[in-house]
């Protein structure tokens, strides 16, 4: 196979809360490309990095920003100013993956099922009254309930509500994180990630990988504590759910218009409905990471696949 053309810039860093998982997911790409043989350059979100893209410019940028500054698409806006070819979705699908809301409103289009919710900016929250609203939600929506920020990523200010009295504060604590927070009716039952990667030839779901943390919930401190969730791969599901669960998950991404690799959180009720939570266009590739595992159990090499995908967008590029 022919080698990557020149040096590739990985992204890492940034400012958002989820920092120092984007250090994580950014050293573990940075040494599988130098074990497959790829130069690698791996820089930080700063004053020094479009100066350094211009007067040196990169075979290829691979951004694994998390949060914010990273999935918004508003980097990969610059990326493109430049000229600069890069492994991911375009600004537009990023956004609107990265907006919990509308991912779910777009998702929902095409079938998929997605819990009910409702998504409340901190302002309309404020000025129609807390409790005459937070009493709208209990009514209509009614408990178990989670409460996270409308934009975010590793479960950063996501609580679950299963009495009336800790809603005020799971409100406040998603309000912490961003300006706008979804309250969705919780889904109970088995959690599970979905990868989707397409290097050239379509979109493929790669292996379902089933999530079980230690406290019951899927928190921050569990995604990134080694040894507080139990990760199945392939999950040890029918056939029939795991061709779903990676159905929805291609459907999703598909209708998002996103690219190179995504990775869909899904829940599997009692009754065996899939239910589509969110998506992730920079998804975490850290040791605790759902994405390499599942790699990994599809036969495949962390740092083989992200050349595939290197090599691809800079094909991309030059077309």
């Amino acid at each position: 196979m022919e080698a990557v053309d020149g040096r590739v810039v990985v992204l890492a860093g940034g400012l958002s809360h989820e920092r120092d998982v984007s250090l994580r997911s950014g050293r573990r790409v940075a040494e599988a490309l130098r074990d497959a043989g790829v130069e690698v350059d791996e820089r930080d979100v700063d004053a020094a990095l479009l100066p350094s893209l211009r007067s040196d410019p990169p075979a290829c940028v691979v951004p694994l920003l998390h949060g914010e500054t990273g999935e918004d698409g508003a980097l990969r806006e610059v990326l493109e100013l430049l000229g600069v070819p890069y492994v991911g979705s375009v600004p537009a699908a990023c956004r609107a993956a990265f907006d919990k809301p509308v991912a779910k409103a777009v998702v929902a289009g095409r079938g998929i099922h997605t819990p009910r919710g409702v998504a409340l900016p901190h302002e309309t929250f404020r000025e129609l009254g807390a409790a005459a609203v937070m009493d709208a939600i209990l009514a209509s929506i009614g408990l178990p309930l989670i409460v996270k920020p409308a934009k975010g990523g590793s479960a950063l200010g996501c609580t679950v509500v299963r009495d009336a009295v800790d809603l005020p504060g799971a409100m406040v604590n998603a309000f912490a994180y961003g300006d706008t927070a979804l309250v969705e009716r919780l889904i109970e039952g088995q959690e599970v990630a979905v990868p989707v990667v397409d290097t050239g030839d379509g979109p493929r779901a790669l292996p379902v990988v089933s999530i079980s943390p230690d406290g019951g919930v899927y928190d921050y401190t569990a995604r990134y504590t080694a040894g507080s969730t139990e990760f199945v791969v392939p999950a040890k599901l029918s056939t029939e759910l795991s061709e779903e669960c990676a159905r929805v998950a291609v459907d999703a991404h598909a209708a998002l218009g996103l690219r190179d690799l995504s990775r869909s959180d899904l829940m599997i009720d009692e009754d065996g409905t899939v239910w589509f939570l969110e998506v992730n266009v920079a998804p975490g590739l850290t040791e605790t990471s759902t994405v390499p595992l599942s790699v990994q159990a599809a036969g495949l090499d962390l740092g083989e696949l992200v050349e595939n995908l290197v090599r691809s967008a800079a094909a991309r590029s030059r077309a």
